[in-house]
């Protein structure tokens, strides 16, 4: 059974946007960053996933934050 990857506040993460065509891919794929906080939506009533109710907040190395879902993060590489 895999383990699904489920960040808290304070953990490295990858992004892991694939679809090159996503207008955040060059800017975010394969970059990591930390995430700083864990906010909710009410995603889950368009979806019916409750997975995409959670918006992960991560901060990159220069500062910059931006909000991610769980699909597109990935536990990080090591570097």
């Amino acid at each position: 059974m895999t383990r699904r990857f489920t960040p808290e506040p304070h953990d490295r993460v990858r992004i892991d946007i694939p679809d090159k065509t996503d207008p955040d891919h060059e800017l975010f794929h394969g970059r990591h960053g930390t995430v700083t906080t864990v906010l909710e939506d009410d995603a889950v009533e368009m979806t019916g996933d409750e997975r995409d109710s959670v918006i992960y907040r991560v901060e990159f190395e220069n500062g910059k934050e931006s909000d991610f879902r769980w699909r597109d993060l990935r536990p990080p590489i090591d570097e």
